[in-house]
């Protein structure tokens, strides 16, 4: 097992058994529901590079959104960002996210 770029919370990147577990991933929040939804998969497309994965080998997402108000536009970010690949198994609920200011929070699992 590895576990990266850590601290006393949490690792962002978790590599067992061939299988890449990350942490949530979040946006500026002073910007909207898109561009904080952009700037999450950014992040993990990032995450997932320094392991020598992408997003094609996602497995499975979780996306938290703090209002389902927003859905369709987080969709149409998330949509557009899989273009001409499989996207993953996905699962996407409303809840508070750890600031007022958070819109979405997405985590991931990728295979190596």
């Amino acid at each position: 097992m590895k576990k990266l770029h850590s601290n006393e919370r949490a690792s962002k990147i978790v590599i067992h058994n061939q299988t890449i577990y990350l942490s949530g991933q979040v946006g500026n929040a002073e910007d909207d529901i898109q561009a904080q939804t952009l700037t999450c998969l950014e992040k993990v497309e990032a995450l997932l590079t320094e392991v020598g994965s992408d997003k094609s080998k996602m497995l499975s997402a979780t996306v938290w959104i703090s209002s389902m108000a927003n859905f369709d536009a987080m969709n149409e970010v998330w949509n557009k960002w899989f273009e001409g690949v499989q996207p993953p198994a996905r699962a996407c609920g409303e809840s508070a996210l750890a600031r007022p200011e958070l819109l979405v929070e997405i985590t991931v699992i990728a295979a190596e």
